[in-house]
């Protein structure tokens, strides 16, 4: 190939390879253009082929003329090969032929297969029709039979069930055969095809009189169990429970084929246990009543005297000695014991022991929720219906109101008010609880009743308050007065049983009470002729008064702490007062003339002589002073504890008094003079707390 790579070279052997070609004449050579031929020539330089025959040197024709003479050669090896092979041809040409023939006869037999296999079709298409024919006649004969079966067992009255209800007792295989019967009936009055067909008119009279039949026997035997509700001594609840509730199909088969009898057994019902129940709490009222403690009365009040009221009226026992008006004490366990089982009379009467009323009211209320309770879930379940329960117990309701009314309208008792008052809320709780509202409205109404009369009575004890005679109540002794002793001990009740529920209408009456008792101890107080027997007086009442809140609760709330800040200013007011009557001098000296500047007024300075005088008295006595000052404080407090404390102060205030004096004497020219009479202040402090240890 490397001699083609010279283009000047490759043109030149071109030209003379094409100079030698002839053209004939009818080859229009004259219309055949050669321009281009050489840059197509380059083109095909790559062609290995072409490449080969220039490279060779050989003329075009003589190659073209080779070409032809092995085409001619092949063309004639095909032919020997074809001639060799002839028999084979004609073999294979024959054995096609006969294929052929088995073929055609092939076809011919599954043509006639095709031809039956489409009659067999068509049979079995015939025989589908007529067995979905047969399918659907069997399927409407046997609906048709299934309701004619129901039809037929529903209609027809067993002889069996007609010896049941006519002959038999009234027992479970009778309930049994109620339900069929009412079935029936249901039955023959629901459709109205039914009721035109031949075979009711057979049937519907025997039906009636098995209706007739069943609902008089069941009339009979339900009426004879109620009248044994009505035996003394019966347990209710137990022939409920255990007989009549079995039975309970007798009322859903009256109420549902013979109303009337329903109704009557429905009021019969209703009129034994109205009467029963009603009797039953009259007898548990009565019997209630001989447990009965009075408490209080109408005269029973904080701000009134003790002595007789009048010259006919008769004596009656002290008030401050009956603690339980005013007092809660062990009244409040009447809570803690809400859920316990109703009193026994007899068993207390035996006993010979008597009860603050909020007592029998909490067991009366115990015995109505369990009874309601009972009642209200066996009507609902044996009679369907909760309204029946009410017109049973209007009669109980009736006879705890013609109780408790007469009661309540009589009640002057404060504390048994609040009490029942809360025994009411922890009822209602109880009954939410059980998920039982038939007593809500008897509940709601007692607690509406209840509330009048305690701010009522509240009332009274706060105008006797307000109104009350000093002269009367006031007595020549400084202890606590019987009427503050009542007033801490009824507002300590009221705190107490308002710890857990936060009343705020509660907090606002103790709140006018103690603004009332305030005016009237101010009042009494200023009957002392002496100032010091006045603030006495005031403070041994606000102490007992603190000392008695205190037990209500350790908090005690705002009374307390107002009572407790009356005490702090009385207290200070009486340590001035009794140090003013045993150190008197000391006390003007140090107040009036301790505290002045000598350097501003020379003329006016303290001197030796003048303080020397207090100096020596003080000195001379002041350990007897102290004594006096305990012996004071002892007679006159009723609170040892309290009486130590104002000790306490007053020691402590003579301190600081002596500690300026000596102070004073400090700055006096010439004051050391004084010092061999001077009391040491480690002296004082010694004593102080000598008598602190008696504390």
């Amino acid at each position: 190939m490397g001699e083609f790579s010279n283009p000047e070279k490759l043109g030149f052997d071109l030209g003379s390879f094409i100079g030698d070609l002839a053209f004939e004449e009818d080859s229009g050579s004259e219309d055949i253009s050669l321009e281009g031929l050489q840059q197509e020539l380059e083109e095909c330089q790559s062609d290995e082929v072409v490449a080969n025959i220039l490279s060779s040197g050989d003329k075009l024709r003589e190659h073209a003329k080779g070409v032809e003479n092995n085409l001619r050669k092949v063309e004639l090896d095909s032919i020997q090969d074809y001639i060799k092979e002839s028999d084979n041809l004609v073999s294979l040409h024959d054995q096609i032929r006969d294929c052929d023939g088995i073929l055609s006869q092939m076809e011919t037999l599954l043509s006639g297969f095709q031809e039956e296999i489409g009659s067999i079709s068509s049979d079995i298409k015939i025989l589908q029709e007529k067995s979905m024919d047969m399918g659907l006649r069997l399927k409407n004969r046997r609906v048709a039979e299934s309701k004619l079966a129901k039809f037929v067992e529903d209609i027809i009255v067993p002889p069996k069930m007609i010896d049941v209800i006519v002959d038999g007792e009234v027992n479970e295989e009778y309930m049994r055969m109620l339900e069929i019967l009412s079935k029936k009936l249901k039955f023959v009055e629901a459709d109205a095809a039914v009721k035109s067909s031949k075979a009711l008119k057979d049937v519907e009279p025997e039906l009636e009189k098995l209706r007739q039949k069943a609902i008089s026997k069941v009339y009979d035997f339900i009426v004879q169990k109620l009248i044994a509700l009505r035996k003394p001594k019966t347990n209710i609840q137990i022939l409920q429970q255990s007989v009549l509730l079995k039975y309970k199909y007798i009322i859903s088969f009256l109420k549902e084929h013979g109303k009337e009898v329903f109704m009557d057994v429905r009021a019969a019902y209703i009129d034994t246990m109205n009467k029963v129940l009603s009797a039953h709490f009259r007898a548990y009222i009565q019997a209630l009543e001989k447990l009965q403690l009075d408490i209080a009365t109408a005269y029973d009040l904080i701000g009134v005297e003790t002595r007789s009221t009048g010259l006919f009226s008769r004596a009656r026992e002290p008030l401050k000695n009956r603690s339980a008006v005013f007092a809660l004490g062990e009244r409040i366990k009447i809570i803690k014991e809400i859920d316990q089982p109703a009193l026994i009379p007899h068993i207390a009467e035996a006993s010979s022991l008597k009860y603050p009323y909020e007592v029998l009211f909490r067991s009366l209320h115990k015995l109505l929720m369990d009874t309601a309770t009972s009642e209200y879930i066996f009507c609902d379940d044996f009679f369907g219906e909760e309204s029946i329960f009410y017109e049973i117990f209007a009669g109980p309701f009736s006879v705890i109101d013609e109780h408790f009314n007469p009661i309540l309208s009589n009640c002057f008792d404060a504390i048994g008010l609040m009490l029942m008052i809360r025994i009411v809320h922890h009822h209602q709780l109880i009954m939410s609880r059980r998920r039982i509202p038939c007593l809500d409205s008897y509940l709601d109404k007692v607690n509406i009743s209840l509330w009048p009369r305690f701010k009522m009575v509240f009332d009274s004890h706060l105008s006797s308050l307000r109104d009350a005679n000093i002269k009367t109540l006031w007595e020549d002794d400084v202890h606590p007065h019987y009427v503050m002793r009542r007033y801490a001990e009824f507002t300590a009740s009221f705190i107490h049983l308002n710890v857990e529920y936060g009343d705020g209408q509660l907090d606002i009456n103790l709140e006018r009470l103690r603004m009332a008792v305030d005016g009237l101890i101010l009042k009494l107080a200023n009957l002392f002729p002496k100032p010091k027997q006045q603030i006495v007086f005031l403070i041994n009442n606000y102490d007992m008064t603190i000392a008695v809140l205190k037990e209500a609760g350790p908090e005690g709330g705002k009374i307390q702490m107002h009572f407790e800040e009356l005490l702090k200013t009385n207290t200070s007011l009486f340590v001035e007062i009794l140090l003013m009557e045993h150190f008197s001098d000391l006390i003007k000296f140090v107040k009036s003339r301790a505290s002045e500047d000598s350097s501003s007024n020379p003329e006016k300075s303290i001197t030796v002589a003048e303080v020397e005088p207090l100096v020596k008295d003080f000195g001379s006595r002041w350990k007897t002073a102290i004594e006096l000052m305990d012996k004071d404080i002892m007679t006159s407090f009723s609170n040892f504890l309290c009486g130590m404390e104002i000790l306490r102060a007053a020691l402590t205030q003579l301190l600081l008094y002596y500690t300026r004096l000596t102070d004073c004497i400090k700055k006096i020219p010439g004051g050391s003079a004084l010092n061999r009479d001077l009391v040491s202040i480690q002296s004082i402090m010694f004593e102080i707390r000598k008598y602190s240890k008696t504390f």
